[in-house]
């Protein structure tokens, strides 16, 4: 998950939706691209479509966003809020996910993907967003992270071994709407 956002090159037929069932292909593709390839995933197979559509159905049953960038008919890239921890107390916080078509990093796509998943949990009453991001030396992500408002929280040295070697993990952090300067009005998981 990358993104430089050189404005001179940022993709004018750029839409971000919701994503559907018929985007999981490309979704499965992009992903399997930054398992394989990458250190942004700690996850050494790539998933199947099934596997992926399951998630994406879970984070829908949370009430939570999961979009996708479309240019011109095609998904270059996606991004979703899920939980940050399943236990009561966190249920204010979320984690963001984020991932783009290395054809089309550095675009834009990674801007409005998160300002927009920002936006719409923001407006759903959680507090904080929080980001995992692999790897220390993923600077494009953490980049992207530290222009929407977040700041590193702490690093997390070789927490995960993939490709032969120790990788870290980068966690940063944002608050959504008034943060922590007062107490919440409403919990955002409670069934409307």
């Amino acid at each position: 998950m990358t993104d430089t956002t050189d404005t001179s090159d940022v993709l004018s037929d750029l839409v971000i939706r919701d994503a559907e069932p018929e985007d999981f292909e490309r979704i499965t593709e992009i992903y399997g691209h930054h398992v394989l390839h990458g250190l942004a995933s700690f996850e050494e197979r790539a998933p199947e479509i099934a596997e992926l559509t399951s998630r994406w159905q879970h984070v829908r049953e949370r009430g939570l966003p999961y979009l996708v960038a479309d240019v011109d008919g095609r998904v270059e890239g996606f991004a979703y809020a899920g939980a940050y921890r399943t236990r009561p107390a966190y249920r204010f916080t979320v984690e963001d996910t984020i991932y783009i078509a290395p054809e089309v990093v550095g675009k834009g796509a990674g801007s409005a993907l998160l300002s927009e998943l920002i936006t719409r949990v923001t407006a759903l009453g959680y507090r904080q967003m929080i980001a995992v991001i692999g790897d220390s030396a993923n600077v494009a992500s953490i980049g992207l992270h530290a222009r929407l408002g977040f700041r590193v929280a702490g690093t997390l040295q070789s927490a995960g071994f993939k490709m032969g070697r120790w990788v870290d993990s980068v966690i940063m952090q944002r608050g959504l709407g008034d943060g922590d300067s007062d107490t919440p009005d409403n919990d955002p998981t409670r069934e409307k």
